[in-house]
C-alpha cells in the first residue's frame, strides 16, 4: 500500500514539474495589429518576418493582424477575434494611414476627433485583457520633403493625436512619422513621392521594411 502511495506521489510530482516547465517555456505572443502594411509585412523580407526571423521561436510567438483598407473602427470591430480571443501578451498597434489616405482616394476616411476616441478604447480593451501595447505613428503618403505631399499636414495631425495617446498612456511609442520624414529629407535628393522606403508612397519596400523592423525589434523582445 506504501508503495503505491508513494506511486501516485510520485506521479504527481512529475506531473507537477512538466507543469511548471511548461509555464516557464511558454512563448511570448506577439500580434501587429493593422492595414495592408502590416499585412504585407508577414511576407518573406516584411518588417513582421524580418522581426519573426530575429527571434528565437522557443521564446516568441509572432503574429500579423493586417487587413488591407483597415481604418482604426475596423481594428476596433475585430478587436474580440484578432486580439482578445488570441490572449497576446504584447500587440503593437500600426494604423492611421487609411484614415487619412482615403480622405484623397475615396473621400472617406475618419475624423480626427473619431479616430481619437476609436484608438483610446481599442487601447482600454487590450489593457483590460492584460496585454502590453506599443503605438505606431503612420509614416508617411508620399516621400517628398518639406511638407509637399498633398497630405502631409492631415498625416501630422494624426501622428501627433497618437503622439499624446501615447504620453497619456504611459505606453511606447514608435514614431514612424518622424524617423521617415527624416530619412527623406537625408535621402532623397531629387525629392521623389516613392521608392526611398515605399513603393508606391505608402507601402513599404525592401528598405522601409528593415527600418520599421529595426526600430521596433528591440521593444518587443
Amino acid at each position: 500500500m506504501k508503495k503505491i502511495i508513494k506511486s501516485i506521489l510520485y506521479l504527481m510530482a512529475c506531473c507537477f514539474a512538466v507543469s511548471v516547465l511548461a509555464m516557464k517555456v511558454k512563448p511570448k505572443k506577439i500580434i501587429f495589429f493593422g492595414d495592408s502594411i502590416t499585412q504585407q509585412g508577414v511576407a518573406p523580407g516584411g518588417y513582421v518576418n524580418l522581426i519573426k526571423k530575429a527571434l528565437d521561436s522557443s521564446r516568441y510567438e509572432v503574429i500579423g493582424a493586417g487587413i488591407g483598407g483597415n481604418k482604426i473602427y475596423d481594428l476596433y470591430l475585430r478587436l474580440e477575434d484578432d486580439i482578445i480571443y488570441k490572449k497576446p501578451d504584447l500587440v503593437v498597434i500600426y494604423i492611421g494611414v487609411n484614415d487619412v489616405w482615403h480622405k484623397q482616394t475615396s473621400h472617406t476616411g475618419t475624423d480626427l476627433d473619431k479616430f481619437v476616441k476609436f484608438y483610446q478604447a481599442l487601447i482600454n480593451k487590450i489593457q483590460s485583457g492584460d496585454a502590453k501595447v506599443i503605438l505606431c505613428t503612420p509614416a508617411v503618403i508620399g516621400e517628398k520633403k518639406g511638407g509637399k505631399n498633398e497630405m502631409d499636414a492631415e498625416l501630422d495631425k494624426f501622428s501627433e493625436a497618437i503622439r499624446q495617446l501615447a504620453q497619456k498612456n504611459k505606453l511606447p511609442l514608435v514614431d514612424l512619422r518622424s524617423q521617415f520624414v527624416a530619412y527623406d529629407l537625408a535621402n532623397n535628393p531629387e525629392d521623389l513621392a516613392k521608392g526611398i522606403l515605399t513603393t508606391d508612397g505608402v507601402h513599404l519596400n525592401p528598405q522601409g521594411n528593415k527600418a520599421v523592423a529595426d526600430v521596433l525589434l528591440p521593444l518587443v523582445k
